[in-house]
């Protein structure tokens, strides 16, 4: 699919007008690539983070516990991890511009480009080049490849480019009030992951909870990462939030599950009623030092398919590396019995198989597939609406209260209604503009249910309900209406 540039452009203009997405620090003309949620947004990206760590921790078939572990963590936990010494992106600079890119969003822009002049097949072409020399390391073989095609600086529209070389991409800083920022034993850094919290708290988990392999350990967090190049909103940010499970099993089994825990994630996002055909996986050409498997769940975004949650095999790697360098014994013992020897599998390192959400990228799926533009128009009268088409379960405000009048008793009952209703779910009362205008700006806001309450509402203690989607209305006992909305937001 081309990407559809206005489409995304609109939704951004939409987060930002209706209060989901502001940029950060706007007064002070803002920080690149750093974005804060509005009281809309805030909303909508608590219930995501509510829908998936209620299917992680409660429901899932699973034995999966929560933590919420310290963005500081000891500086070696990051050697240990391999961030230190491997967490580098290639990157190269333009000579004329002095403007720095990532090598693979380089030549993924430029690929977007030719698809987007209808030449996929070159777009293709040119990407599965890339994969392959970004899976040897070939930075010579990068730098050519992005000569040969011409590929210019956005900024000078030159080709004048220097050598490819690595770029750690953690944030440091330095711990404690009296240290000097050269002082390397007091430097600590903002995680780039929070897969690490987990790994160093399994041992406390596993004893504390008594918990037996397989188990997983989930956590929502905040992560930080210097990209190069932050770009495309939300989707990619040097502050994100991320969601992630990690799951330890007996070693030799880690095939079964990663199959497993792809086809069981694959389902959690059909499970918000996103079409099918908008997901798609993508294995790995060249995996992660830590993995021996490895696959992205794909989204359809207005910007094209991209990442928007990893599934990993991350083997014995992290427990491993936490025990030889804490020198603290990272094993479980386990008392079932082998089946090849008769005997107690006995004291192992556990294998790891991890998913990762991010929630940011989570929430632009959500709100890219949600907005709609609609043409009303008929015969007699020009008419269009911008619609949120969110999921009942996840929409910001599950339900607005719309008095016809400001008089007459109808905001008494109106508000009656909020009181016994806002206990169970979000509600939102407005007794401005007409009728009309009151439920555009709801539509807009993406609340699946409009109640509006009326002279007949003294009368008979009925009120209209309409449905967002279908914009129908049906009278109904003001008794049922709870009961309605609670059932259609389960």
């Amino acid at each position: 699919m081309a990407n559809d540039t206005n489409k995304f452009q609109a939704i951004i203009s939409h987060c930002k007008e209706y209060g989901f997405i502001f940029p950060s620090s706007e007064i002070y003309d803002g920080l690149q690539a750093v974005y804060d949620y509005g009281q809309m947004g805030a909303e909508l990206k608590k219930n995501i983070k509510d829908y998936w760590w209620k299917s992680m921790t409660q429901l899932s078939d699973e034995n999966i516990v929560g933590i919420d572990a310290a963005i500081f963590m000891h500086p070696t936990t990051w050697k240990a991890s391999g961030h230190v010494d491997n967490f580098n992106d290639p990157m190269i600079d333009n000579k004329d511009s002095n403007k720095r890119y990532r090598v693979d969003h380089l030549i993924e822009g430029f690929a977007d480009t030719l698809a987007t002049d209808g030449k996929e097949k070159e777009s293709n072409e040119l990407i599965t080049s890339m994969e392959a020399l970004i899976a040897k390391d070939d930075f010579a073989g990068l730098k050519k490849l992005i000569e040969e095609n011409k590929i210019k600086c956005a900024v000078s529209g030159t080709c004048n480019w220097t050598d490819i070389r690595q770029f750690n991409l953690m944030f440091s800083t330095e711990f404690g009030s009296t240290v000097s920022a050269d002082d390397e034993d007091n430097k600590v850094y903002l995680r780039p992951e929070t897969a690490q919290g987990i790994f160093v708290n399994f041992l406390n988990v596993q004893k504390t909870g008594r918990m037996k392999i397989p188990f997983g350990i989930a956590q929502i967090g905040k992560a930080f990462r210097n990209e190069i190049v932050a770009r495309q909103f939300i989707f990619r940010m040097r502050e994100f939030e991320q969601m992630e499970m990690q799951f330890f099993i007996r070693p030799g089994t880690q095939k079964e599950w990663y199959e497993k825990w792809k086809a069981t994630r694959l389902e959690w996002h059909k499970s918000l009623g996103m079409p099918s055909q908008k997901y798609r996986y993508h294995d790995h050409v060249k995996l992660a030092h830590y993995a021996d498997a490895a696959c992205d769940i794909e989204f359809e975004f207005p910007i094209g398919f991209k990442e928007l949650e990893g599934i990993h095999s991350r083997t014995d790697f992290d427990l491993k590396q936490h025990q030889e360098y804490s020198k603290k014994k990272m094993q479980y013992f386990d008392n079932d019995v082998d089946p090849a020897t008769g005997k107690p599998f006995g004291n192992y390192i556990p294998y790891v198989i991890e998913t990762s959400i991010g929630l940011d990228r989570m929430f632009l799926a959500v709100i890219s597939q949600a907005y709609t533009e609609e043409d009303l128009s008929t015969e007699d009268k020009k008419d269009d609406r911008v619609v949120l088409k969110f999921p009942a379960k996840l929409a910001p405000i599950k339900m607005a209260v719309l008095p016809l009048t400001k008089k007459d008793g109808l905001p008494e009952i109106a508000e009656k209604i909020i009181a016994e209703c806002k206990p169970h779910f979000r509600c939102f009362y407005e007794e401005k503009d007409s009728i009309g205008k009151r439920y555009r700006r709801m539509d807009a806001l993406g609340t699946p249910f409009c109640v509006t309450v009326d002279h007949q509402s003294k009368e008979d203690n009925t009120v209209t309900i309409r449905f967002r989607d279908s914009m129908e209305q049906e009278r109904v006992p003001l008794n049922r209406l709870k009961e309605i909305i609670l059932e259609a937001i389960v």
